[in-house]
């Protein structure tokens, strides 16, 4: 049985995009790349993919969402999260 990931016309083995196992979870984008999160709010992804503690900035879909809107803003398959965070230097 092949463990592929078909959306939009690309064919993305689910194993590479995966949070584990390279089963289950929701297809979204996060910073362009294809991943998939169990949470089902972007304070959950956050959270699972190694932010939930971090200052950054987020957009879901191009919409800017504060960081007190976080919990009760849903995920659905195929939206696309954006993660900034700031940079020192010059």
């Amino acid at each position: 049985m092949k463990n592929d990931l078909t959306d939009g016309g690309a064919v993305t083995s689910a194993a590479a995009i995966g949070t584990g196992d390279g089963t289950g979870g929701l297809p979204i984008e996060v910073n362009g790349e294809p991943r998939r999160v169990a949470a089902g709010t972007v304070a959950g992804a956050l959270e699972e993919l190694g932010w939930g503690t971090a200052r950054v900035a987020t957009a879901l879909n191009g919409e800017f969402v504060p960081a007190a809107a976080r919990a009760g803003r849903a995920l659905a398959r195929g939206d696309r999260l954006e993660v900034l965070a700031p940079m020192q230097g010059g």
